[in-house]
């Protein structure tokens, strides 16, 4: 195990995507402005890459020589006996649920083939508690996972005949001449009243509880010093926000950025809990341990 001061002697290595709302949510840490935070070394990686570093980690089949994670909610239940929740800088909130589109509207899904951005996803979890709710007739045919970005175009052209969307297609599937069939956040928050969980961070426990603590502190103050000065982040999130019109930048954040961010609280962690409480009821993904979400 890593002694608890050690990681303090050297960047700690970080690794979460390049959307607007991380990007905006690291900002002052990645760049030294917060005080008394460690340095940070940045690697940028889409969440199903970043989930597949956490679950082989935590299988101890390969090490990870990342320290800090943004994954998926999903993978949790594989991935907490080496990694802890931080009580901050994730994803979660109301009205900000992947969405399923489909080029006409009232499409019936049952036998249909629905492309999907990553199998141990957030959103793939919370389509299959829809799916089980809401089709009948044995649930969709062929899942095909694709890359985020190539979802909307497979839909359009006619490749899929869905696709369960996140991040700006929220904001641009109409874009592409598409219809929203389902919320799939909307489906949860009617059926539990609780916030959507999407995206969590997490850093290995062999840390140990005073580096835990540290970052957790770190991460929180980042994100209050971005809604201070949210132009001071500006530079940085355009500059990986792959091309994205500024005005959707914006949107992203608004959404995916609020005060869950900065604490889960008692209504974040009971929406985690009950996500993966009832996804393990389904048979969905592992049980989750007692004291599993406990930080640090």
């Amino acid at each position: 195990m890593t002694e608890p001061n050690a990681a303090l002697d050297r960047p700690l290595r970080i690794a979460y995507s390049p959307c607007p709302n991380d990007t905006f949510v690291f900002d002052a840490w990645a760049h030294g402005r917060v005080p008394g935070a460690p340095g940070l070394d940045v690697t940028f990686a889409d969440i199903d890459i970043t989930n597949g570093i956490a679950e082989r980690a935590a299988s101890s089949s390969q090490a990870s020589d990342l320290d800090v994670l943004k994954v998926s909610y999903a993978v949790l239940p594989y991935v907490l006996d080496e990694y802890a929740l931080l009580p901050c800088g994730g994803a979660l909130g109301r009205g900000c649920g992947p969405l399923v589109l489909t080029r006409e509207p009232g499409v019936d899904l049952t036998g249909r083939t629905v492309a999907v951005p990553s199998e141990k996803s957030t959103a793939y979890l919370l389509f299959r508690l829809w799916a089980a709710d809401t089709l009948s007739g044995g649930g969709v045919g062929e899942i095909v996972v694709l890359p985020f970005d190539q979802i909307m175009p497979a839909v359009r052209d006619g490749k899929v005949d869905a696709g369960l969307v996140i991040h700006e297609a929220r904001f641009t599937y109409q874009n592409y001449g598409l219809h929203c069939l389902a919320d799939m956040g909307e489906h949860w928050e009617a059926t539990t009243g609780l916030p959507i969980p999407l995206g969590a961070i997490i850093a290995r426990r062999s840390l140990g509880t005073a580096v835990l603590e540290r970052l957790a502190e770190a991460a929180r103050t980042s994100v209050r010093m971005a809604w201070d000065d949210p132009e001071a982040s500006r530079p940085y999130v355009l500059e990986h926000a792959q091309e994205m019109d500024p005005a959707v930048a914006d949107q992203h954040i608004g959404l995916y950025v609020n005060e869950f961010t900065a604490d889960l609280g008692e209504n974040g962690y009971a929406a985690v809990r009950g996500l993966l409480t009832r996804a393990a009821a389904e048979g969905l993904v592992p049980p989750l341990g007692p004291n599993a979400l406990s930080f640090p």
